[in-house]
């Protein structure tokens, strides 16, 4: 199993060209099922979620084609299963995006409940009740989803919570259907509308695309389409943790601004000076004292819950006390126990974290417990003194594309181990 090695502390110089989204680029390649014509995505992070995504669309029947510029082009003309197997869906629970678009081109759909990051409890139930309310026919047998319709029929579903995979799923389902359909209370993040804009691209009929309520004038077929990937976001703002947290100077390019709002307030609050051009982002952080920043997760466009491990690296270090206050997952505070032998003050009460900022920290072997997470114990490890051995990150290789590469183009001293090594 690999591990990546710190030795620490860092300090950071230079430009990082940030990836595409994988939150963007899972869905819109399942969507392109919806079509048995040809589409053409460029911008795809090379990561493991997308290759397991790949590996899914092909055991269906998709022929995919890699060029030289790493553009993938998807041909679904001959689907032959309507199947998400549970061996492909266990470590990726985007997979049950597969069920809109199956269910709306064919009329069926198999789908295994789907794994993924162990950060709490993240029900089906929205999409599953969006797809009866559109007139399928679904029931759970042995750890699989099965739907069935002739047809699906446009209708009103109010979701009871914001959830991005449920809004992603129904609209996708919804493109097809008979009618029209209207979801609220749907997620609004850049993401979402992404997978909106590819849609309509592909002669999909969606309207209110960054609001709560989408409309979905559903359409007989979809055509392919050519779509580049929205840049990441949860990336991009790594990084510039990363420069906040060592006193360093880091430019990410190829950004999108306008979709971190929230975030870069946040690190104006913890005394950063940021430069911001059109697709550009400078965090200098310099000889300035890190200041501490209270923080409530939120749906879009409040403050992410995927930046919310990196700012509690942040707070850690910083001058003073500061809460972060987790809203929307249960489970997302298990790398306090990692930072914890790391040195930092940190307390967890129900679902805040509460810190008291120490002067450092001191490298030690920790163990990455989700994504995000494993993000945050990297961030840790540049700021910390000695060495830090970062285990298990195979949870990073499904969000991060090159993270120890593009670090280490930043001056860090940072290597990726195997086993055998």
């Amino acid at each position: 199993m690999d591990r990546l090695v710190i030795q620490g502390p860092n300090r950071l110089e230079g430009e990082v060209r940030i990836s595409g989204a994988k939150n963007a680029a899972l869905p819109i390649l399942m969507a392109t099922l919806l079509s048995e014509e040809p589409s053409r995505l460029g911008n795809i992070p090379h990561l493991r979620d997308v290759t397991t995504t790949l590996q899914l669309l092909a055991s269906m029947g998709t022929r995919i084609v890699v060029d030289e510029k790493l553009n993938i082009e998807l041909d679904n003309s001959d689907i032959h299963t309507r199947e998400a197997p549970y061996e492909l869906v266990k470590t990726m629970r985007a997979s049950i995006l597969v069920m809109g678009p199956l269910l709306a081109r064919f009329g069926e759909a198999r789908v295994s409940l789907p794994g993924g990051c162990a950060i709490g409890s993240r029900p089906v139930d929205v999409h599953i009740d969006g797809m009866k309310k559109m007139g399928a026919d679904i029931r759970v047998e042995r750890g699989y989803i099965i739907a069935r319709a002739e047809r699906l029929r446009g209708a009103r579903i109010p979701m009871h919570v914001v959830t991005v995979t449920g809004t992603e799923n129904l609209m996708m389902a919804a493109v097809l259907a008979e009618g029209t359909t209207v979801l609220e209370n749907a997620a609004c993040e850049p993401e979402v509308q992404d997978l909106a804009h590819f849609l309509n691209s592909m002669g999909a009929k969606i309207s209110g695309i960054g609001t709560s309520t989408l409309v979905i004038e559903g359409v007989e077929r979809l055509s392919g389409a050519v779509h580049d990937i929205i840049p990441d976001r949860i990336e991009a703002g790594t990084y510039l943790a990363a420069a906040a947290v060592t006193g360093s100077r880091v430019t990410a390019t190829h950004v999108e601004p306008a979709h971190m709002t929230a975030v870069l307030e946040k690190f104006r609050q913890a005394g950063a000076e940021l430069e911001i051009e059109r697709n550009r982002i400078t965090l200098d952080m310099r000889d300035r004292p890190l200041k501490p920043v209270d923080i409530v997760t939120a749906p879009y466009p409040l403050f992410p819950t995927d930046m919310q491990a990196q700012f509690l690296v942040m707070n850690a270090l910083a001058k003073g006390r500061a809460v972060v206050e987790e809203t929307l997952f249960e489970n997302r505070f298990m790398h306090v126990s990692e930072l914890l032998r790391m040195g930092a003050d940190i307390t967890v009460q129900g679902n805040k974290a509460i810190t008291n900022g120490v002067e450092r920290l001191i490298g030690a072997p920790v163990m990455a417990t989700d994504l995000r997470a494993s993000a945050s114990l990297i961030l840790a490890g540049l700021a910390a003194e000695g060495e830090t051995v970062v285990n298990r990150v195979y949870h990073i290789d499904r969000g991060y594309e090159c993270i120890e590469e593009k670090f280490h183009k930043l001056g860090a001293d940072i290597v990726r181990l195997t086993d055998s090594q």
